[in-house]
């Protein structure tokens, strides 16, 4: 066993320099391809938490009507701390609401209001945005309520929006990888078939299809290894040196995370891809 491990080793490093640029050329092109792979799953990553900072940021108002009583703005404070759709309550009284209209209003418009002709409001926080319709639905009707607003249409187009990133950015990273796959096999192949009369002239003296398939597995092990190192590199690189605004910005864990896929799609295609390779193109 301890033989043919060196048997394998020293074959596969006398592959690599023996076809030394057609093995720079796979690992450039692993390199490439994972690196565009790596990229899009980080920029996917970047939206989903752009989008989780855009879902905290969406608020629905509950306007309680100037001649609401307290028994009634009691009730609808204590249905909106019971409902598990709410995330966080903010009760503004009228004086309070009266203030943030004279702040916003011209003095032609606010010098005619009093507090009592303002009405006081519940500012939530839904746990997710499309929970803010439920909410105005259910407060709607309520007594004491004056109406209920909410960003419906700034929801609607939000959620669009992500779901048309979300899912550009997961079919591009898997266009990706199928592209990757194809153009290491292809590489792979040629270097091989460059090699059949070896090849031949090995099954002749008895060698074994394994015995002839491991030190080419392991060369393309070695060329996506290589390959997925300087993909990850450069997915580094861009996180570290491409400014991504406060919302898209991600953490080093998903970097990390994004750079394991990154190394074991690099390590598997390359292996995988070879053994496919000799099997297919030279029957053994």
């Amino acid at each position: 066993m301890a033989n043919y491990l060196r048997y394998a080793l020293r074959e596969t490093l006398t592959n690599l320099w023996r076809n030394r640029m057609m093995t720079i050329a796979a690992v450039l092109t692993v390199a490439v391809s994972l690196s565009l792979v790596g990229s899009a799953l980080l920029l996917r990553q970047s939206a989903a938490q752009a989008s989780a900072s855009w879902q905290q940021g969406t608020r629905v108002t509950l306007w309680m009507s100037p001649t609401a009583t307290s028994g009634e703005i009691n009730t609808v404070r204590t249905q909106l701390h019971q409902l598990p759709i709410v995330k966080t309550c903010v009760y503004r009284t009228q004086y309070q609401d009266y203030l943030e209209a004279k702040s916003v209003l011209p003095a032609s418009e606010w010098t005619i209001l009093k507090p009592t002709d303002v009405p006081s409001s519940f500012r939530c926080t839904p746990t997710i945005p499309t929970d803010a319709f439920t909410i105005q639905s259910t407060f709607q009707h309520e007594p004491g309520v004056y109406m209920v607003t909410a960003p419906e249409q700034q929801i609607r187009q939000m959620n669009h929006t992500i779901r048309i990133v979300q899912v550009v950015f997961i079919v591009l990273a898997i266009v990706l990888m199928i592209s990757a796959t194809v153009l290491i096999l292809n590489t792979i192949r040629m270097a091989i078939f460059s090699r059949r009369r070896e090849v031949s002239v090995m099954k002749l003296v008895g060698a074994t299809n394994w015995f002839i398939r491991i030190p080419y597995i392991t060369e393309g092990f070695v060329q996506g290894l290589l390959g997925s190192a300087v993909a990850m590199g450069a997915v580094w690189a861009l996180k570290t040196w491409y400014p991504l605004h406060n919302e898209f910005t991600i953490g080093n864990s998903a970097l990390w995370g994004t750079n394991t896929v990154v190394l074991l799609v690099g390590v598997f295609v390359g292996s995988v891809g070879s053994g496919i390779a000799i099997r297919r193109f030279l029957d053994v």
